[in-house]
């Protein structure tokens, strides 16, 4: 098994930095976030991946939020590259979710360094690539990015039963296997007694993809 660090630096999803949450593009914050990936890097032994997150980060998705706090155009940017120049300065590579090429197509491809790995995310089961989520797999295949694509299976209802056997089938038509690093499962919930069932499930729909991909490798 091999560990990899995530901390997630999106100001929708930052609480976990406690009042420095509130102090976002401060002098202060720099300062401590610099040095959370320092020692966070020198803890996991200088991971060959670190995640930053930086997902959600638009009125839409912090609209039930108590304090809202957006980073847009240059200023999105600087406080990204600081991260990601913090997180290879200590010797690892950047990972993110992908969903700002969402909504910023043009600046993302513009000024995102191909260093960076790339989580693109849809949960759902449909792959018609008329959509968003779907159709940003072969945006960021066409740039020439790695990627971890990721599916899910829901937590409320067992919503996206065949999303992630889909989600394998879809990426490795569609991209390179130099470029596809591998694949995410999430679930989004704790690992609690009361969460145990739809864990496992989601576990052995991951364990039927990986079985489907194995095997379409060796026959093709």
């Amino acid at each position: 098994m091999e560990p990899v660090p995530k901390l997630n630096f999106a100001a929708g999803h930052d609480i976990w930095l406690g009042e420095y949450s509130r102090m976002v593009t401060t002098k202060k914050y720099y300062e401590v976030c610099g040095h959370l990936i320092e020692e966070v890097a020198h803890i996991f032994d200088k991971p060959r991946f670190f995640h930053l997150g930086m997902d959600e980060e638009n009125a839409e998705d912090q609209r039930y939020l108590d304090l809202v706090v957006i980073r847009q155009n240059d200023l999105w940017w600087h406080d990204f590259n600081f991260f990601v120049h913090e997180v290879e300065k200590n010797g690892c590579r950047s990972w993110i979710w992908s969903d700002y090429l969402w909504h910023h197509p043009d600046d993302f491809f513009k000024k995102m360094p191909k260093s960076v790995v790339q989580s693109n995310w849809y949960y759902g089961e449909s792959f018609d690539t008329q959509l968003t989520p779907v159709k940003a797999y072969k945006d960021l295949e066409g740039y020439g990015y790695d990627q971890i694509p990721t599916g899910g299976f829901y937590k409320k209802n067992g919503e996206g039963e065949k999303n992630i056997m889909e989600t394998v089938k879809f990426c490795k038509a569609n991209i390179s296997e130099a470029k596809l690093l591998g694949f995410l499962q999430t679930y989004w919930a704790p690992t609690t007694e009361d969460n145990r069932k739809g864990i496992l499930k989601a576990i052995e729909l991951m364990g039927d993809a990986k079985k489907w991909y194995d095997k379409s490798r060796k026959t093709k």
